[in-house]
């Protein structure tokens, strides 16, 4: 009983992989077709035709709006980390007066959906200068993981602190050797979640670009 219901469970579970992959072959197979060939109802060409990709780089910047979105997505995942893990820590760790009411703003503001700032974003990345710019395609958009790491370190003991206090460890050395390898996890995840949202974001690159040398992917397209 229990290897059929093991069969079921994976023949299912294929099922499923084949019908979400089967968009991504389907378009696949249609950039490598002759429009003639499309337009006649041949979706599987009998060779690959690389005319369309070579017609796609020769006819846009491709390669450039990628770099750009290259770029873009890792500088706003690193920093987003950084910033994210120094600010969970400090709420987390550090005492200081108006430690919760910190947190609670900063939750308040994650909480404002995004389309109700872009006005004002805008309005400030415009009056710092910073439009087409790089520095104004990752600045709107930090702060975002805060909670996630402030939660995977609230599971830390404080005890592991105040050993580390009492060996002689300084704050940056509690930070770096114990605190990090063990949120490790969080920032892998956190990494992947941010990159993929940084490459496919359209509304604010779109407001805050109109030439070419900074235009991401999305936008050149």
């Amino acid at each position: 009983m229990k290897k059929v219901s093991t069969t079921v469970t994976y023949g299912v579970l294929i099922l499923a992989a084949a019908v979400m992959c089967f968009p991504v072959l389907f378009s696949l197979a249609l950039s490598f077709s002759d429009l003639n060939d499309i337009l006649a109802g041949d979706y599987i060409p009998d060779s690959l035709n690389f005319t369309n990709y070579i017609n796609a780089f020769q006819t846009q910047p491709l390669l450039h709006y990628m770099l750009n979105s290259a770029i873009v997505g890792v500088l706003s995942t690193a920093l987003e980390i950084v910033f994210a893990l120094l600010a969970a820590y400090a709420i987390v760790f550090i005492p200081f007066r108006a430690k919760k009411v910190v947190f609670l703003l900063m939750m308040a503001t994650m909480m404002i959906p995004g389309e109700v700032l872009v006005i004002t974003n805008f309005q400030t990345i415009r009056s710092w200068d910073m439009l087409n710019t790089y520095q104004g395609l990752i600045l709107p958009g930090l702060a975002f993981g805060i909670f996630l790491f402030r939660q995977n370190m609230l599971q830390i003991p404080l005890e592991l602190k105040e050993a580390s206090t009492v060996a002689g460890v300084s704050e940056f050395g509690f930070f770096w050797k114990i605190v990090a390898p063990m949120v490790v996890n969080t920032v892998v995840t956190l990494a992947i979640y941010f990159f993929l949202v940084s490459w496919n974001s359209y509304m604010w690159p779109l407001l805050s670009t109109t030439e070419d040398t900074v235009r991401t992917v999305q936008i050149g397209l």
